[in-house]
């Protein structure tokens, strides 16, 4: 079984044997909003590495939101489509969220609702069936999906993205894409607060390549400047929020400001799980669980609010990829494969 993430910015797959164990997870860049020809290569590429002409197929996604397309549901069609064309239909499923899995051609537009931006779901449900009760928290490139979990359920108070931004449950902050200027408004530097630019010149990427956190793996999104990814580099993009000129023996005066820019992000997510548990005892002793290339600020959420911490990947101890990723980098394409197992 091959489980598959559709985003906006990558395509993540997970392949998984009849017993339920990884044997490999993969992702690659696609900017879906230049267009669907970025989801054609994606995927084949995929497929060239997966050697998977004989797999059954599970499909996840929110590439959807893209403006490339004149609505979500315009866009859960064209994503469908163009993976028909690519995979055997006969043996794809599609994740429907509450719903359930859909055969190809059970597929209808009435559907499409159910389909769009449900990859939280899958995650959070797999999450809930190996934990029991727990704060599920999945920190990615662009977003952060904060749920509940109890005895083995996922309890979310929104379904769409809409429902979800106003119950907190997503937040929009990651650790790769997001610009610096949607996380911060003012920031340290030199003892002093100053007001950042609103401009497109930096981005959290740049942040975690200075505080030395960002794994060059996850590393896939182009920089605010086209520029290379070096820490020097992102230290230059960094000045640039504040009008300052970057010299390079004036590093750790970028450092410390990447971390105040860290420390205002890490803060929002802190929020963001406080609200969710708020009035909660059912998650007294129980696990926060972390997922997604920014889940090492969960881990440290977790020990900030006195919870055990819970890697997603633990999971699948005996799984080790070849190319350095996890089951957590690409846990949503995990859990539609394991989930869809379930469902065959």
């Amino acid at each position: 079984m091959i489980g598959w993430d559709i985003g906006g910015a990558h395509v993540k797959a997970a392949v998984i044997n009849p017993a339920g164990e990884i044997i490999a997870v993969y992702q690659q860049p696609c900017p879906l909003w230049k267009g669907l020809d970025q989801l054609h290569y994606a995927a084949t590429r995929i497929m060239q590495e997966a050697s998977g002409a004989h797999y059954r197929h599970a499909i996840t996604m929110t590439g959807e939101l893209v403006d490339l397309f004149e609505h979500r549901e315009e866009g859960v069609k064209q994503i469908i489509n163009t993976m028909a064309t690519l995979l055997p239909q006969k043996r794809c499923l599609i994740f429907a969220g509450l719903e359930g899995f859909l055969e190809f051609e059970q597929v209808e537009a009435s559907h499409y609702q159910a389909i769009a931006s449900a990859n939280w779901l899958a995650s959070a449900s797999f999450a809930a069936q190996k934990v029991g009760s727990g704060l599920f928290v999945d920190i990615g490139s662009t977003t952060t999906d904060i749920l509940l979990l109890n005895d083995g359920k996922v309890l979310a108070q929104g379904y769409t993205d809409y429902q979800r931004l106003l119950s907190r449950e997503l937040i929009y902050t990651g650790i790769v894409r997001t610009a610096v200027m949607a996380v911060a408004q003012t920031a340290r530097d030199q003892d002093q607060e100053i007001g950042l630019m609103a401009e497109y010149f930096a981005t959290m990427a740049d942040v975690y390549r200075v505080t030395g956190e960002l794994n060059e793996l996850h590393d896939q999104t182009e920089t605010a400047d086209g520029a290379e990814k070096s820490i020097t580099a992102s230290a230059r993009r960094l000045s640039r929020m504040t009008g300052s000129d970057f010299f390079p023996e004036e590093l750790p005066r970028w450092q410390q400001f990447a971390e105040n820019i860290r420390a205002q992000q890490l803060q929002k997510i802190q929020q963001g799980c406080e609200y969710r548990i708020q009035n909660v005892a059912t998650l007294k002793n129980k696990p926060m669980i972390g997922a997604g290339v920014g889940r090492f600020l969960v881990k440290q959420l977790a020990q900030l609010s006195g919870y055990p911490y819970l890697d997603f990947s633990d999971f699948f101890p005996e799984f080790a990829n070849q190319t350095g990723l996890t089951a957590a980098d690409c846990a949503p394409a995990v859990a539609v494969a394991c989930l869809a197992r379930e469902f065959c």
